[in-house]
């Protein structure tokens, strides 16, 4: 069997993992064996991070809401409660908008909602 040389694939290979951890302290963007195990653990963290960033901004729509809410004298449960009860399709993300640039609209959608029941 005819021997069979990899240097050219191993070297691509390497200089892949080489390439995504520019910019790492130390050996991480040196060595290859650590490089790689840098470069693992930073995309799962990428991937997490991902997940968590989506998780703290439906925290920060949800405190927008409730600081207006409590001033107008209702609780944000009470307030998502009645918004699923009359069949009002407004997102957090877009209700945090109007409670932050536009109140006055916001106080509006919490009356109407309120209202109806």
């Amino acid at each position: 069997m005819t021997r069979v040389k990899t240097g050219v694939v191993t070297r691509r290979k390497h200089n892949k993992i080489l390439d995504l951890a520019k910019g790492y302290r130390m050996s991480r963007r040196r060595l290859i064996k650590t490089a790689s195990e840098a470069v693992l653990h930073a995309g799962e963290y990428a991937f997490m991070g991902r997940k968590l960033r989506k998780r703290d901004f439906r925290a920060l729509w949800i405190i927008r809401m409730n600081a207006l809410l409590r001033e107008i004298g209702t609780k944000y449960s009470i307030f998502i409660h009645n918004l699923k009860k009359n069949n009002v399709e407004l997102d957090r993300k877009v209700l945090a908008m109007f409670a932050v640039e536009k109140p006055e609209i916001f106080k509006k959608i919490v009356s109407e909602v309120s209202k109806k029941n």
